[in-house]
């Protein structure tokens, strides 16, 4: 552990493992974006007794676009958001194989597991499990000279 500036660093990830799993944050972010479109073409489209559904279901991918881009941000700064988006996804995998050939939910529990992969990928490309950490960690070679 050294010491610039006053702040502790431990080693992160390398510079080209970090800028992959940020892009792969990046991209589940645009995928989750194009879901919200998706989402409001189906609202219009919806009837009275599924609109509600609807619209909770599309502005969730707002949310989900905004804790994917907080990560893809500072992927060492957002404890608890990498965990909780895996989380919430790996139980929407299950439910769904769980409840079998329900209206849409096999695709999307496809999308979702894929989802889940990218993002765990991510998570281990960007040593996401370092946010837990006290100190500040950065890519390894990013650090400044001195």
């Amino acid at each position: 552990m050294t010491a610039e500036l006053g702040v502790h660093t431990t080693a992160g990830p390398t510079p080209l493992a970090d800028r992959i799993g940020r892009g792969l944050a990046v991209l589940c972010v645009l995928a989750t974006l194009v879901a919200f479109a998706d989402g409001v073409g189906r609202m219009a489209g919806a009837p009275d007794d599924r609109l509600w559904v609807e619209g909770w279901r599309t502005f969730a991918y707002l949310v989900f676009a905004g804790l994917l881009a907080l990560v893809a941000a500072r992927p060492r700064g957002q404890r608890g958001v990498w965990e909780l988006v895996i989380a919430q996804k790996s139980a929407l995998v299950v439910f769904s194989f769980v409840i079998g050939n329900v209206n849409e939910a096999r695709l999307a529990g496809l999308i979702d597991f894929g989802l889940v992969v990218t993002v765990a990928v991510a998570y281990v490309l960007c040593r996401g499990w370092y946010a837990w950490r006290t100190t500040v960690v950065e890519p390894t070679g990013d650090r400044l000279a001195g």
